[in-house]
């Protein structure tokens, strides 16, 4: 039984949460506040967060913080801060995925049966398979059609970056600081070119990617 944490101080939707996840198979831990749920998250070890941003006691960034100074578990940040200063700030800190509210319940447990897959993907096979190309994370080469298809290694850091994190939206400020050093955090303009030269050699329709996505204003997503 997969297990999930909800963080959240508003009653109604904890409530709402807890019934439609548990109707659902899931196990199901509830928590009103950060400490409480840092607390949970070491004792009960779930599969899987569902965080609030704006708690009592504790800034959900600053949860996200704590859990991942010693988990890899997914993180889903359920928040009514809808500007993406705040978005980015939760992917950079190491959230998974971010939802607004309000939320449609069948769009939640999409990310959220999606965000355990991911996790299960992250920690097992080195090679991720797409229907247009291979990438071996193992030996660094991408492969399309059964070719060798060459990446400089500035595009392949981008490439490795994203299919280690399948389906993970990953932050420009945090693919130009791996990529290209913390000098250059705010050249959004190189990722705009780089991804156009990736698309041309890696998607069959490169106007219409399918597997290297562009989340508008916030960062990048590898879907297979």
């Amino acid at each position: 039984m997969t297990s999930v944490l909800v963080v959240d101080d508003e009653p109604q939707i904890v409530r709402a949460l807890r019934i439609n996840l548990t109707a659902r198979g899931y196990d199901v831990m509830t928590a009103y506040d950060g400490k409480s749920a840092l607390g949970i998250a070491v004792e009960g070890k779930p599969d899987v967060v569902v965080l609030d941003l704006g708690l009592p006691d504790l800034d959900g960034v600053d949860v996200i913080a704590g859990l991942r100074g010693w988990s890899t578990i997914p993180i889903i940040v359920l928040s009514a801060r809808t500007d993406s200063s705040a978005k980015v700030e939760a992917l950079d800190a190491g959230a998974d995925d971010y939802v607004t509210k309000p939320f449609g319940m069948d769009e939640l447990l999409a990310r959220l049966r999606a965000a355990v897959r991911r996790n299960v993907a992250r920690s097992g096979d080195p090679v991720v398979e797409t229907s247009s190309f291979v990438v071996d994370l193992a030996v660094k080469k991408v492969r399309r059609d059964g070719h060798e298809v060459h990446l400089t290694p500035t595009e392949w850091g981008l490439v490795e970056i994203l299919a280690r994190n399948p389906g993970r939206l990953v932050s420009q400020k945090q693919l130009l600081q791996e990529v290209w050093g913390p000098m250059h955090v705010n050249e959004s303009q190189y990722l705009r070119v780089y991804f156009a030269q990736l698309r041309r050699k890696l998607e069959v329709d490169p106007a219409h990617p399918r597997h290297l996505i562009t989340e508008p204003g916030m960062g990048y997503r590898f879907e297979v």
